[in-house]
């Protein structure tokens, strides 16, 4: 954990399945196309906090795994997993922001990992497991994106 996050408080109240899908609309033919190629699976990731009362959040991980063999569809997994985050008092508008966007996901994400990896075994696929992300990189980018923005408005 940040060293500034570190010092203030952060509880994690409760953690759960918000929404999961799984889709796997080629089968049974799609088995044995992976048999004979390797599908190209692009992941996507999203951190969506939203406040839930005094000082407490609900972050919102979300992980979508679009999985293909050629441009047919070897199935589609989507996982929302949340937290429920309380923070500690007095904390700048930049501690809550690491709080919730790179300190919050980072111990969601392990949870959310295995599930994705247990829904795709379960349909039938190796389990995807997705790897490790730096959801610091990922503030970091969100705000590279944002600053122009900000000086065009």
């Amino acid at each position: 954990m940040s060293e500034d996050v570190r010092e203030t408080q952060l509880l994690i109240r409760a953690q759960y399945i918000k929404d999961q899908s799984f889709e796997n609309p080629n089968a049974p033919d799609i088995f044995s196309a992976i048999t004979e190629k390797t599908p190209k699976i692009d992941i996507s990731v999203d951190v969506s906090p939203k406040s839930a009362g005094d000082n407490t959040f609900e972050v919102t991980l979300t992980l979508r795994a679009d999985a293909k063999v050629e441009e047919v569809s070897a199935f589609v997994a989507e996982l929302e997993y949340a937290g429920l985050v309380s923070l500690g008092e007095g904390l700048t508008d930049d501690q809550v922001q690491k709080a919730l966007l790179v300190e919050t996901p980072r111990y969601l994400f392990p949870f959310a990992r295995a599930i994705l990896a247990n829904v795709t075994r379960d349909g039938g696929f190796p389990p995807l497991v997705v790897n490790p992300i730096d959801f610091s990189q990922m503030l970091a980018k969100r705000d590279d994106d944002e600053a122009p923005k900000v000086a065009e408005a």
